[in-house]
């Protein structure tokens, strides 16, 4: 029987996008100059995995391109060179080849391979630069290199021996066997005493172990490279014919040990261990990648399932033993209504805090971003991140992330000045960019602020009438004005760029915002910099409502909308010939909204006085729905009546 291989893709490549996120991160937060070791480390660590997974996978064009990028990482965690500005810009290239590569690979595409080999050629290049050690004459020799000059001129010994699960692993010996092969001349002898009988045998179960021996001229690390992947999972012995072992022996059970030359592991096994630990903890911290199709889940989070799920067990179990009518005990399946309500309940937000995902999932493609950008645009730009654990849906977050693009490359590129501009103003040279987000109440509160030049309303108002949007003489207040940003088409950037200015993006972003359910405000002080904030619902899925009656009709309004309900009071009502009815509130006066008008049905009774409002708020407005009683509060869950019957007027 032989194993499906491809089931494991799309673990492989869910950790591989991972990985990579994880060395862009790394990438960025290198000080130029002083190599910090456990962020290299962190590095070098995913390059590997995503090598060693593409090479076990049958993805050899992305084996061979991280081959070259882990070459120049393991130079700079050696200290053999520095890490300059230069190689830190090819190395988020290689990232984004990558990323492109692994994508093709997932959905059976082709990637751009004249990019990619222009990216390979970049890293070749920096590697014939050389390292920081090796340009002064001083180049120390790597431990590996010691143990090769040690070793004398004989032939490598190599005893593999896979631990019986390393099938489990997603793992093949006789690819390893192959990639040792491919280094040089080569003899192979396979041990089958641990060979069960054929009623025991077990497919899925490693048996045989390997004696190789290979050519002496090959590099002791280009040996340890093919064995890299699975030295958590096999006994490796490596040994010259001529010369003592070059490495401790392992610590592993194994009753053959004893019969190899040595039984080795890699000196730092327990440190890539334990950095491995790291990340997975990191990562469930974080969850899945967004875009995915599938997400991490926290395991505190599926034991509270468990617990809950038992509970419904134990709760039906009691209900079960109630359903003798002649004997029933009201109060006893009262008590147990009202438990299965309460499981019911605590199972739904449980199911719900599943598909919760922190925003740093979107927040953390912006470092990148607002580098590789304030670069191009030769601007200086700090870029701070707060709230970034706030969770919210998975669903809004993935829609939600290109409007958040936009709406940063906007701020860069007509937020925040240059750096000659900043100081004449009387500004720090470097310009400060804000995420933020929270919580408030049922909805999540996302912020994105500059201290740049902020609008200027009178430029705004001047390319407006010119554009016939506002007449000669019409006054606005300064909200007002600001918000002409969001008008189809509507632009004041002198000049077009790849980065913004053809007035195609903020009315789309307005547009994106209010089909998710939420609303974006824009508050800006001209020279002081804008803030642009977005208010979403924390789920699409299921909302807490208030029932109301209208007539015979019950009808559902957003708790998250409602401001307050009251009695009408007729003297507060005043009435716009031929326009509308208006209430008077607070010095506010906000418009009235006939619920049985609007959905033409018969109520209680058409006088104001009989009636109930309900103040509802939403993009900033208020009005005033008028309605016969409120009901009692229910969650209640959204379905498109245009997707599941037909369109449906209002």
């Amino acid at each position: 029987m032989s194993i499906d291989i491809a089931q494991f893709h799309q673990v492989f490549f869910e950790e591989s996008f991972e990985g990579l996120e994880v060395m862009e991160s790394s990438l960025l937060d290198l000080e130029i100059g002083q190599p910090d070791s456990e962020a290299i480390n962190t590095i070098f660590r995913a390059a590997h995995s995503i090598k060693g997974g593409s090479g076990t996978f049958g993805f050899s064009a992305i084996g061979e391109f991280t081959h070259v990028l882990e070459t120049l990482l393991d130079e700079m965690r050696n200290g053999t060179r520095d890490v300059t500005r230069e190689a830190v810009d090819v190395l988020l290239l290689a990232v984004d080849s990558l990323r492109e590569m692994l994508s093709a690979a997932r959905d059976g595409a082709d990637f751009d391979a004249n990019a990619v080999a222009e990216v390979h050629a970049k890293l070749e290049r920096q590697l014939a630069i050389g390292g920081s050690q090796a340009d002064t004459g001083t180049a120390q020799p790597t431990p590996a290199a010691e143990a090769t000059e040690a070793g004398g001129s004989g032939d490598w010994t190599i005893v593999f021996a896979p631990h019986p699960n390393l099938f489990a692993t997603g793992n093949d010996p006789v690819r390893i066997l192959r990639e040792l092969r491919a280094l040089g001349r080569s003899e192979i002898e396979a041990d089958l005493s641990q060979l069960p009988e054929y009623a025991e045998f077990d497919p899925e179960t490693s048996y045989t172990r390997w004696t190789i021996t290979l050519d002496g001229s090959i590099e002791e690390r280009a040996i340890r490279e093919v064995f890299e992947w699975v030295e958590d999972d096999a006994n490796i012995g490596l040994s010259r014919a001529t010369a003592e072992p070059a490495v401790a022996a392992s610590e592993e059970n194994d009753t053959d040990a004893a019969a190899a030359p040595v039984v080795a592991a890699v000196p730092d096994a327990e440190e890539r261990r334990t950095g491995e630990d790291r990340r997975s903890a990191d990562r469930r911290a974080g969850g899945g990648n967004a875009a995915a199709s599938s997400i991490r889940v926290d395991i505190g989070k599926v034991d509270s399932l468990i617990n809950l799920v038992g509970e419904l067990v134990i709760t039906q179990s009691m209900l079960g033993q109630l359903d003798d009518p002649q004997t029933v005990d009201f109060e006893k399946l009262r008590e147990g209504l009202a438990q299965l309500e309460r499981n019911t309940r605590e199972l739904q937000e449980s199911v719900m805090r599943i598909r919760m995902l922190p925003i740093s999932f979107s927040f953390n493609r912006f470092p990148r971003l607002v580098r590789d950008l304030s670069t191009k645009l030769g601007k200086e730009v700090e870029l701070k991140i707060v709230g970034e654990q706030t969770e919210l849906d998975k669903t809004v977050l993935e829609k939600i992330a290109d409007p958040l693009v936009h709406l940063v490359r906007n701020a860069l590129d007509h937020g925040i000045e240059k750096p000659d501009v900043r100081t004449e103003a009387g500004k720090s040279r470097c310009g400060t960019l804000t995420l933020a987000a929270r919580h408030e109440g049922g909805n999540i509160v996302i912020e994105i602020s500059d201290d740049g030049a902020g609008l200027d309303a009178e430029k705004l108002l001047a390319k407006a009438r010119e554009r016939g949007l506002v007449g000669p003489d019409e006054v606005l207040p300064e909200e007002r004005i600001h918000e002409l940003i969001f008008h189809p088409g509507f632009s004041t950037a002198k000049e077009l760029s790849d980065v913004s200015g053809r007035g195609v993006g903020m009315d789309v972003v307005k547009r994106n915002i209010k089909e998710l359910g939420g609303v974006i405000e824009l508050h800006s002080t001209f020279g002081a910099g804008s803030t642009i904030r977005i208010r979403l619902p924390l789920t699409l899925a299921i909302l807490d409502g208030q029932l109301v009656r209208v007539g015979d009709q019950t009808y559902i309004v957003p708790l998250v909308s409602i401001v307050e309900s009251l009695q009408v009071d007729p003297e507060r009502v005043k009435s716009i010939v031929g326009a509308a009815e208006l209430y008077r509130l607070r010095g506010e006066y906000i418009p009235i909204v006939r619920l049985y008008e609007v959905f033409n049905i018969r109520p209680q009774s058409t006088a104001l006085e009989d009636g109930l409002i309900v103040v509802v708020e939403g993009e900033g407005q208020r009005a005033g729905i008028l309605i016969d009683e409120l009901l009692g509060q229910q969650q209640v869950v959204i379905k498109s009546l245009e997707t599941n019957y037909r369109k449906v007027d209002g």
